[in-house]
């Protein structure tokens, strides 16, 4: 598995956000076109679209919406349209199911509890559990899909009753580490590519 160490590696997504590749920049960031590599073997796809949006996968403050130029052979040429939010990748959100265990560090309730995950990102993460957990209430969870096995804190910011007294809650991450966010950002980012849909019309 390919790990994304350093600024000069970026996801690639088209303008509604899903995921083709992932790239690494070839040019100084402020230039006035970007040199990008595809990786992958995916530039001939990602070329198709006019419109493309680039995410850092080691910072989460580089984010550009593009225009495609051109392609050379395995590398595309950019033109910066807009600085995109600082919130753009942390707000990224992929579906993915994966069995963990929460442990309390407020709250009435002892012990662990296990749980399903509905979607991760690099904010916060949506799952099901046994109904009893309140606004607020902080835990910590085990997130199995990194590549190196991660244990964030975590708050409960909304919950939804569902039936069986099994309960939808959306949490966001807390006092995460840059070390942290980026195991999260890259196994989201990792994620999104794996399960992206298939080659479609860009969106010209």
């Amino acid at each position: 598995m390919e790990h994304y160490q350093d600024d000069t590696h970026f996801l690639l997504l088209d303008s509604r956000s899903v995921p083709l590749a992932h790239g690494k920049l070839e040019s100084a960031v402020d230039a006035p076109a970007l040199q990008m590599l595809v990786l992958d073997g995916k530039a001939d796809e990602v070329a198709q679209h006019e419109i493309i949006q680039i995410a850092g996968m080691r910072s989460d403050k580089l984010a550009i919406q593009c225009q495609v130029l051109r392609q050379r052979g395995d590398r595309i040429i950019l033109d910066k349209i807009l600085q995109l939010s600082s919130d753009f990748q942390r707000n990224l959100r992929v579906p993915v199911k994966f069995e963990s265990f929460i442990y309390p560090l407020s709250g009435s309730w002892r012990g662990r509890r296990s749980i399903q995950s509905v979607d991760l990102s690099c904010g916060g993460i949506a799952f099901y559990g046994r109904s009893g957990l309140e606004n607020g209430e902080q835990f910590e969870i085990v997130i199995p899909i990194t590549v190196q096995p991660v244990v964030l804190r975590a708050g409960i910011l909304r919950q939804q009753m569902l039936k069986g007294g099994r309960c939808l809650y959306a949490a966001k991450f807390l006092e995460m580490c840059n070390d942290e966010e980026f195991i999260v950002r890259e196994a989201v980012f990792r994620v999104q590519i794996q399960e992206r849909p298939r080659s479609r019309e860009g969106d010209r």
